[in-house]
């Protein structure tokens, strides 16, 4: 839409759309609004002339991309998204820190002190636990959600958990002020739907065999619910060698930055499986243009219940903030 369009205007062309038998995302901007068409692209084609000749129409684009919504195309302006006070995208590196897993009252309280004191902006940690093996622990689940809840509430950190499937992300959503879709339900879609619907921004992980255009189809169905608060997670992916969990593709970052709007975390600590390789990994995520981090902290890694090796400890964690600390300032940022 032209700068200039009245809401009328906007309107007049939202109803054409829907007329037509299609569906209207709209992205409202500082300077001007644009209004996304997904649907049949026969009958889009048919529209588009209509459309271009509409009072307050500047022009229609053709996203020639699968996923629409998603593309940087249909916000050329980058998103921020905003939870509690913290924020994912624009100038601010966010730190999201926590064990893998919710062990007991004491664990979580004392890992959120020190991401607090650190200067760590989220608090993550897992209630339910997709393990590979099933017999290895599996979560406090609601207990653990308390717990986090609790944290939250001791600390002002808002806390980001993993809901496994669309049956358990309501109860999930109560607790969590970010929901964390990982990297094995990256593409259930169901789940993605339920996300999507639940309107609480959403952190996306990128599975171990998934193309970056199959993570940004996976975005799409959540934003396509109309819940444009996402944020895309590069994790690792599976590679050849051994000495690491899984290859990091740093290549991903600003790739995705080029691609899309959304905000572009990287996690270091699933991907690399050992804590001594973390550090070095957050600050090359950072000078590549992450937007955040998220890391893995244990008061006592030797004997976390899950993910203990990739786990750092409380004071190998305050000397990753301050290196990171140094690298967001010295790219322009801010942490």
């Amino acid at each position: 839409m032209e700068a200039s369009a009245s809401d009328a205007q906007l309107e007049a062309v939202v109803q054409k759309i829907k007329e037509a038998g299609l569906a209207t995302h709209l992205s409202v901007g500082t300077e001007r609004s644009v209004i996304g068409v997904v649907g049949d692209s026969h009958t889009k084609e048919l529209l588009r002339d209509a459309l271009e000749a509409s009072p307050g129409v500047e022009k229609v684009v053709r996203i020639l991309q699968p996923f629409k919504l998603v593309s940087r195309e249909f916000r050329p302006g980058g998103t921020v998204v905003s939870v509690r006070g913290a924020q994912f995208g624009g100038v601010t590196v966010t730190v999201a820190a926590g064990p893998c897993s919710v062990e007991d009252r004491e664990q979580i309280l004392t890992t959120a002190d020190a991401v607090k004191a650190a200067g760590g902006t989220l608090l993550r940690g897992g209630a339910f636990k997709p393990r590979t093996s099933p017999y290895s622990f599996q979560g406090l689940e609601e207990e653990g959600l308390k717990l986090l809840a609790e944290a939250r509430s001791r600390t002002g950190l808002p806390i980001v958990t993993e809901a496994m499937d669309a049956a358990q992300l309501d109860l999930v959503a109560e607790y969590a002020d970010i929901v964390q879709i990982g990297a094995r339900n990256m593409q259930n879609y169901p789940l993605l739907r339920q996300a999507g619907r639940a309107r609480k921004p959403v952190m996306l992980k990128r599975g171990a065999g998934a193309t970056l255009e199959e993570l940004l189809l996976a975005a799409e169905y959540v934003m396509a619910e109309g819940n444009y608060d996402v944020v895309l997670c590069e994790r690792g992916i599976r590679g050849f060698g051994n000495y690491t969990r899984y290859t990091l593709d740093l290549a991903a970052v600003p790739v995705l930055k080029h691609l899309t709007h959304l905000p572009v975390i990287v996690d270091p600590s699933h991907a690399t499986g050992k804590w001594r390789y973390v550090q070095a990994m957050a600050l090359a995520a950072v000078a590549a243009g992450a937007d955040g981090l998220l890391i893995e902290v244990h008061p006592d890694p030797e004997h976390a219940l899950s993910d203990g090796p990739q786990s750092l400890n409380l004071e190998n964690f305050q000397r990753l903030m301050t290196a990171v600390g140094a690298v967001v300032g010295a790219v322009g940022r801010t942490l």
